[in-house]
């Protein structure tokens, strides 16, 4: 991002009010799931949710650019990306390909969302190291520096110690310029947050999971130290802190009508229990609420800073909870 730290403008459409989106990961839509998720993704545009996404977890999951190619098709206004695409899984100028390309096919649509992976078994089932968590997060800042690099006016070479690439442009570039937004996943105070300030128009925090103490946000108290840290690195850099948008991810949102249908709905995907299916770093993976009290907790963490939330759920044809969290949900919670 150039150093005069100009906004971009889908960060400046959300400065002021709060927005929704959905991540749709279809592990438990056994059923046609890929047609599901376009079904969802219609859905989504129809009740006038801001951004739809998508996971990336190609050993295990519907692969993301496939389908956001699909969702570019059949929706016309709604935000598409993914939360988050693993910068080891493809070289960064395929990312840049791939990125560039759907911008186009969307009409200007993409928000890029970038993380330096977790999943030590993924890795493994693609063959990739699973280097330490200090690697992969310079890594990432080196696939940054390529996909912005080959985003230029003239070819691009780069020698990193982990990436390389010579002589490359990618062409046609993105519809936005000067760039796609880019968000950043992760809370960690001293390396991912720096990289956010430096790099990204947003930050996303997840709500549920925490694979070191230093990354988990359980509610709104760590929203707000989050935050005054990531302020912290934007002033050593001169940059705004408002340029930069943040977004909370839920990890499974259930919704609804009566605490007795939360209750079934929960019984419906998790038999066994919540305690006993989400234990150690994704004990709170799970958000099942009634409208109401969905309200409360989102009003919290907007009120200590988070400006857009992505909401997952695991099954793309729980078009209940997307229902009721477009008329139920969204209309009352507010900026501060």
């Amino acid at each position: 991002m150039e150093h005069q730290w100009t906004p971009s403008p889908w960060v400046v459409e959300r400065r002021s009010r709060i927005t929704f989106g959905v991540q749709i990961f279809p592990i438990g839509t056994p059923h046609e799931p890929s047609h599901q998720l376009l079904a969802a993704g219609r859905l989504v545009e129809q009740l006038g949710l801001d951004a739809f996404y998508v996971s990336d977890h190609p050993a295990w999951g519907l692969e993301p650019w496939l389908h956001l190619g699909a969702l570019a098709v059949v929706t016309e206004r709604v935000r598409l990306g993914c939360i988050v695409h693993c910068a080891h899984y493809r070289h960064p100028v395929l990312t840049a390909r791939l990125a560039a390309d759907l911008d186009n096919l969307s009409r200007g649509r993409l928000v890029l969302g970038l993380g330096a992976g977790w999943d030590a078994n993924e890795f493994a089932n693609l063959g990739l190291s699973f280097l330490s968590a200090r690697e992969r997060q310079a890594a990432l800042e080196e696939a940054i520096a390529i996909i912005h690099g080959v985003w230029g006016d003239s070819p691009f070479s780069f020698d990193g110690r982990y990436f390389q690439t010579a002589n490359t442009q990618v062409q046609p570039r993105p519809m936005q310029q000067p760039r796609p937004p880019l968000l950043i996943a992760g809370a960690g105070e001293r390396v991912t947050l720096r990289q956010v300030a430096a790099h990204a128009d947003a930050c996303n925090f997840l709500g549920a999971v925490a694979f070191s103490g230093d990354d988990r946000v359980s509610g709104p108290d760590d929203v707000r130290r989050k935050l005054a840290a990531l302020a912290a690195h934007c002033e050593r850099i001169g940059r705004p802190a408002d340029t930069i948008l943040c977004t909370h991810l839920t990890g499974w949102l259930m919704l609804a009508p009566t605490p007795a249908a939360v209750e079934a709905k929960v019984r419906h995907y998790v038999p066994e229990g919540l305690e006993r299916r989400f234990t150690g770093a994704f004990a709170n993976y799970v958000v099942a609420a009634t409208p109401a009290q969905a309200i409360e907790h989102y009003q919290a963490l907007a009120e200590a800073g988070v400006q857009h939330f992505v909401i997952a759920s695991q099954d793309a044809a729980d078009h209940e909870t997307l229902h009721l969290l477009s008329e139920e949900v969204m209309p009352y919670v507010q900026s501060t």
